[in-house]
């Protein structure tokens, strides 16, 4: 079974809100859990040929805390919320290492204040020594990026707010 199957994988059973898929195929056993807290588990377990078993090794994915923010009127604060509640929110569909550029040389992605389109590529995700383009799903504007360059990144985590208008 190959990264991009078990990325799919993982999206269908998001998205069909089952709370449990284990799967074996061959040597791989794959166990996706998922629940109504803010923390996933997803365990992926490789039988060798000899058929002795590994341990399993349960990677806990949780939503970002968020930041601390300096104290505020409380009007300012229901501004801001209103505010972001408009934007769209594009989120990591897998775990990796999150890169704004395709290489060191070359210029970002996409830049706060660019204008994008469905489909247009937005950042670079590397997992297993594979670099995935992660394309908009939206059209509108970049108004945030919310991680950094070459930070680790968890699956669902949010990467960019973008204004739909």
């Amino acid at each position: 079974m190959d990264l991009k199957e078990i990325q799919n994988l993982i999206k269908f059973v998001a998205k069909s809100g089952a709370s449990e898929v284990k799967l074996e195929t061959g040597d791989v056993k794959i166990t996706i859990r998922t629940g109504s807290d803010e923390k996933e588990t997803t365990v992926v377990q490789q039988v060798p040929m000899g058929g002795q078993v590994q341990p399993q090794m349960p990677v806990q994915q949780q939503a970002p805390a968020p930041a601390p923010q300096e104290t505020a009127a409380p009007k300012e604060e229901a501004k801001a919320t209103e505010d972001t509640s408009k934007y769209v929110t594009v989120k990591s569909p897998i775990i990796g290492t999150f890169y704004r550029k395709p290489s060191p040389d070359k210029p970002v992605f996409a830049e706060v204040g660019d204008t994008i389109k469905e489909g247009d590529v937005l950042c670079v995700i590397e997992a297993m020594k594979l670099f995935n383009e992660i394309e908009s799903e939206v059209s509108g504007k970049i108004v945030k990026v919310l991680v950094d360059d070459s930070s680790p990144v968890e699956f669902d985590q949010p990467l960019f707010l973008v204004d739909p208008s």
